[in-house]
């Protein structure tokens, strides 16, 4: 899969919204704070109204980088959704929440998703006692993740190991500290609203 390797702040100048890609800076030090309009010349002159083919589409391109995935990978979770039951968009989502690397973020051992897939590549995490290091990997409801041993010495996880849990978890995940272990309680369920992306204008770029 292709890698967008430049400045992240330009891909959320250019949503309008913090996607927070750089965890805390995007806090602390946010460019789209300074600077609101989307990136590249003469951008605050364009005043053109959006299509509806645009508006889809920039909203399908929110949801992807929101999750730091390719195109590719993308299009088959919604084809995964669609095939499913129930309404395709809530099930894309779904999808995209029990990918470990977003797991891993959400229990706080990530500071960002990009960090949360890059730890995940390193081999810190064990599924169910098992090292697992593919990002898309799907969990589900009874999977235990857990810090492996070798890793809970470094420098970077006796930071998480003072900050994992302290955020509010979805009600989907739970986290014990003292064993550094996040349980996955059931399949994920976003409540509406939860998540900057309309998901009905996703389904509806894909539909046509």
């Amino acid at each position: 899969m292709a890698r967008y390797t430049g400045p992240v702040c330009r891909i959320c100048r250019r949503e309008g919204l913090k996607l927070y890609l750089k965890g805390e800076k995007c806090v602390t030090k946010c460019t789209l704070d300074k600077r609101p309009n989307p990136p590249g010349m003469h951008q605050q002159q364009r005043r053109r109204k959006a299509s509806d083919y645009s508006a889809q589409l920039r909203e399908k391109q929110k949801a992807r980088k929101f999750y730091g995935v390719g195109e590719r990978q993308f299009r088959n979770a919604f084809e995964e959704g669609d095939r499913r039951a129930g309404p395709t968009g809530p099930n894309l989502l779904s999808i995209m929440e029990a990918r470990l690397d977003n797991v891993v973020h959400r229990l706080g051992l990530g500071r960002s998703r990009p960090e949360a897939r890059q730890l995940v590549r390193h081999g810190h995490f064990l599924v169910n006692d098992v090292k697992t290091d593919i990002p898309s990997y799907q969990v589900k409801a009874g999977d235990v993740i857990t810090v492996r041993p070798s890793s809970r010495e470094s420098e970077l996880f006796k930071i998480f190991l003072e900050t994992a849990g302290n955020t509010a978890l979805p009600d989907w995940l739970s986290y014990d500290s003292g064993s550094w272990t996040g349980k996955v309680l059931s399949k994920p369920v976003l409540p509406e609203g939860s998540l900057p992306i309309q998901q009905q204008l996703v389904v509806e770029f894909y539909s046509r």
